[in-house]
């Protein structure tokens, strides 16, 4: 056998065995004990495996899955959303354009809060030179377009 493809596959079953507890993960990933057997129990998680008492044993592959839902979380995702996708995930690779779909509007609706955001710290911006007492700041467009409150302070 090819000595990378031994390599690559002990680092895959690595990635795969369990091996930390719930609150090793808990510390590591900053979600609750609770949040994490809700996770399981509504399916945003793959089977966890458990140990010889019946714990939970997370593998580092879980801990990389936590680590997205964490991104999809900020992006303000629902989580029924992040169900759907953990379901396509463990329906196969058959299902890359429904992901990728997913993804885009995902990708599509975080620009746009981006957007709304820049325009958030514009009207900051221009506020705290008010009060600072600095003049060659303009009030930004939707500051005096959305509002009177463009010339008080």
């Amino acid at each position: 056998m090819d000595p990378e493809a031994v390599r690559h596959t002990d680092s895959a079953n690595e990635r795969e065995r369990p091996k930390y507890s719930i609150g090793e993960v808990a510390e590591r990933s900053g979600l609750s004990r609770d949040t994490l057997r809700w996770y399981e129990r509504i399916g945003l998680m793959n089977y966890i495996g458990r140990d010889h008492t019946g714990n939970r044993r997370f593998s580092d592959r879980d801990l990389e899955w936590l680590e997205l839902i964490a991104r999809l979380r900020t992006t303000g995702m629902p989580v029924a959303d992040m169900i759907r996708y953990a379901e396509l995930v463990r329906a196969g690779e058959q299902t890359f354009p429904q992901r990728l779909e997913m993804f885009r509007q995902t990708r599509a609706d975080v620009l746009d809060k981006i957007a709304e955001l820049q325009k958030t710290v514009a009207v900051l911006d221009y506020k705290i030179a008010v009060y600072e007492g600095r003049s060659e700041f303009v009030p930004p467009v939707t500051l005096t377009a959305h509002t009177s409150e463009g010339t008080d302070t």
